[in-house]
This record gives C-alpha cells, sequence and structure tokens, in this order.
C-alpha cells in the first residue's frame, strides 16, 4: 500500500506542476495544441528526473552497501 500512496502523490505533483506550467487559457473547455504539448514535455521532463533520481539513489545505496559489508569483514 505504500507503494501506490507514493505513486499517487507523485502523479498529483506532477499533475499540480504541468497544469501550473501549461495551462493559460480558461476562457475555453477546450485544451489548446499548445498547451497539451507542454503538459506531454513536461509530464516526460519529470518522468525522466523521477527516473534518474531513482537510478542515482540506488546506485548510492549499492556503494554504501559495499562499504558496510567491506567494513564488516575488517
Amino acid at each position: 500500500m505504500p507503494k501506490f500512496r507514493d505513486f499517487l502523490l507523485s502523479y498529483n505533483k506532477l499533475s499540480e506542476i504541468c497544469f501550473a506550467d501549461c495551462i493559460w487559457d480558461f476562457t475555453t473547455r477546450n485544451v489548446k495544441n499548445q498547451e497539451d504539448k507542454c503538459v506531454i514535455n513536461c509530464a516526460e521532463k519529470y518522468m525522466k528526473m523521477n527516473q534518474r533520481i531513482s537510478q542515482r539513489f540506488h546506485e548510492f545505496q549499492m556503494v554504501a552497501n559495499e562499504n558496510m559489508m567491506a567494513q564488516k569483514s575488517t
């Protein structure tokens, strides 16, 4: 269940950021082509950033685990 909660928090953050950055015209119910492209680009950037942070965190954890194992063996 915590993973689903984390997913929802991430999704909500993505929605807030991209909506605030990309939706400008509130005079019509239709999403303009420029706004649509902006939201797609924003979501892609956010997902890539999130993936990169996860990758770096995983690498950091691997190094920390290796260091801890090395200390235990000495």
